[in-house]
């Protein structure tokens, strides 16, 4: 983030001795982008932050991609990932039901979307983690239910529903919920930051952007943790016999505890901000999705559709109209209301759409005339639109629904229909 912070004591020139009171030396961590290039922060231990004492092998869960070929449009209903309501789950593969309680929202990831720009998982959890770092890049995890904190060597980032949580590379953190909580997590390879144009060139956010820094939540005091030894699982780049996608993890113990921060200053910090603050930007006709932006990564954006007034001119058709985006793959979560556009295609609450590149899609036939005259919609889903295509990870295998990709012909190739011909499925 552009804005300036300060959480504890910090001295009165960086780089420059820091005791305390009993004449301790602090140590000094830089943590910064883009080889001191960009936004940093300075944070002051108690303990030396480089000081390991073991580092083992950490096998990451199962990270492969499947192409997404023959090419054709998906319905990922990810709640048949987990069993409803959120109180057991099945670990991928197996027949064998953990509680819910003892499952945590980073090592039960499921991945249901990749490329080599960004990876989305899904998972419901209601066990504290183990402390993790994710040294590939930046992650945003939408909260779609459930509340809790993050614990951070930044402070505490409490988390609701509705919640985007902003945890920036290296940042070593564990998250502990307070009760259930669905999280979808969106992993980037770069940083995640909110849109150029609704920044100045100084980096304040400008008047025609749909949120302000007043919408958003970083730590705002100190965490502090004694302990030796402690273990932190690490995501990081890597190759050999244990990587999945380029990707590694390690287990590294650390000689003192990693929480151990008094103070630290700078624009680089774990923040939240939710989506009902979010004001959506409406017109006389369909507005297109980047007025719904909300940040975006190298290769992809994150918007969101709220509810909202919809579109003013009195033969405005508010859904959308058919599309090829012939540069990015779209990929919607919906997570409240009645999303209008997806009416009769089997889409609920929970469902992941993925509508390819090279594909026109677009509302179901019926929900276009069932549109005309509305005033307000509303829906809740998150949007992310990536430059690449995205393949299939295991998740996205065990929760498709077959179907989906013949409702707009109301016919398509699968089952026997009761007349013994081609199953047939409806549009209405």
């Amino acid at each position: 983030m552009a804005h300036y912070r300060q959480v504890g004591e910090v001295p009165g020139k960086r780089h420059t001795v820091f005791r305390d009171a009993q004449g301790a030396l602090r140590y000094e961590e830089l943590m910064g982008e883009e080889g001191f290039s960009s936004d940093s922060s300075l944070l002051y231990h108690a303990g030396v932050p480089s000081a390991i004492v073991d580092s083992q092998v950490w096998e990451l869960p199962d990270l492969t991609l499947t192409s997404n070929h023959p090419l054709k449009p998906r319905h990922l209903k990810l709640h048949t990932l987990f069993d409803e309501p959120a109180s057991a789950v099945a670990e991928p593969g197996s027949s064998v039901v953990e509680p819910v309680e003892t499952r945590n929202p980073v090592e039960h990831r499921r991945l249901v979307l990749g490329n080599g720009d960004v990876r989305i998982s899904y998972v419901v959890a209601g066990g504290a983690s183990p402390y993790y770092r994710n040294a590939v890049g930046d992650e945003c995890v939408y909260v779609q239910e459930g509340s809790g904190v993050v614990e951070t060597v930044f402070g505490v980032v409490p988390y609701r529903t509705g919640d985007y949580v902003i945890v920036p590379r290296a940042t070593t953190h564990r998250w502990v919920p307070a009760e259930a909580c669905r999280l979808y997590a969106i992993e980037a390879n770069s940083h995640i930051h909110p849109p150029k144009r609704y920044l100045s060139r100084f980096g304040q956010m400008l008047e025609h952007a749909p949120y302000c820094e007043r919408d958003l939540y970083g730590p705002d005091e100190p965490f502090l943790v004694e302990g030796t030894d402690v273990e932190v699982l690490v995501k990081h780049r890597g190759s050999g016999q244990h990587a999945q996608g380029g990707l590694v993890g390690s287990r590294m113990t650390y000689a003192t505890h990693p929480f151990d921060v008094v103070g630290w200053d700078g624009c680089l910090y774990p923040y939240t901000f939710n989506v009902e603050d979010f004001m959506p930007i409406t017109g006389k006709v369909h507005q297109p999705p980047p007025v719904h932006q909300v940040f975006e990564g190298w290769n992809f954006v994150i918007c969101n559709f709220c509810p909202r007034k919809v579109d003013y001119h009195p033969d405005s058709v508010p859904v959308p109209y058919y599309h090829s985006n012939v540069d990015s793959d779209e990929v919607m979560f919906y997570v409240g209301g009645d999303y209008e556009a997806r009416k009769g295609s089997g889409i609920n609450i929970g469902s992941v759409s993925l509508h390819p590149g090279g594909y026109a899609h677009g509302p179901q036939p019926s929900a276009i005339e069932a549109s005309l005259g509305a005033e307000y919609f509303d829906e809740l889903a998150v949007m992310v639109d990536t430059f690449k295509p995205l393949d299939l990870g295991e998740g996205a295998l065990a929760a498709e629904d077959p179907a989906y990709a013949w409702t707009w012909a109301g016919r398509g190739p699968g089952a026997a229909g009761p007349d013994g011909g081609p199953a047939v499925y409806s549009n209405s």
